[in-house]
């Protein structure tokens, strides 16, 4: 994933990629690669501060598997 992420970011022409993109990009690959390994970068990255933050992507997770 690393390497296919910093692979993207090389081909982007912009010289600057805030943390904000990378970590998007990240949490993109992962969630198509594997759904727990998503949940648990997104639960640190996305900093939820309840748990109903949480519960709420994982609604979205599951509603995107099923559509």
């Amino acid at each position: 994933i690393v390497d296919e992420v910093e692979a993207r970011l090389a081909d982007t022409p912009e010289r600057e990629i805030g943390t904000t993109g990378i970590g998007e990009l990240l949490m993109t690959r992962l969630r198509a690669l594997d759904k727990v390994a998503y949940v648990r970068f997104a639960s640190v990255y996305r900093d939820f501060q309840d748990v109903e933050a949480f519960l709420n992507e994982l609604k979205n997770l599951i509603r995107q598997k099923r559509g």
